[in-house]
């Protein structure tokens, strides 16, 4: 890739995360009364984040089985409140044990 192409790239890139970032501070000047509007601004960021992590989740792994029980360990972990640490290293390993499961099965 050129320095040229590349650079033009990244301050694309510059110019439209500080758009984004930007343009709601420009427009809304006062506070957002609408419960509605709020409610559905406070979980966004959530809902974003879920989108994007998801498919992550499903498709990382060699096997769609590991993938969901590492989902399911990770699900219930957090459901009972445990730690981020906990809930990651926890459903890491899950999926560790099931693909050694279905390596030493099927091979």
């Amino acid at each position: 890739m050129e320095t040229t192409s590349l650079l033009l790239y990244i301050a694309v890139m510059a110019g439209v995360t500080y758009l984004i970032r930007m343009l709601p501070l420009a427009i809304f000047k006062t506070k957002i009364n609408s419960r509605f509007l709020r409610s559905f601004l406070y979980y966004v960021p959530y809902a974003v984040l879920g989108a994007m992590t998801f498919p992550a989740i499903l498709f990382s792994t060699s096997s769609l089985l590991s993938a969901a029980g590492g989902f399911a360990v990770a699900l219930v972990l957090a459901y009972f409140e445990r730690s981020l640490l906990t809930v990651a290293l926890s459903a890491c390993g899950t999926v560790l044990l099931i693909e050694w499961a279905v390596r030493l099965i099927g091979g």
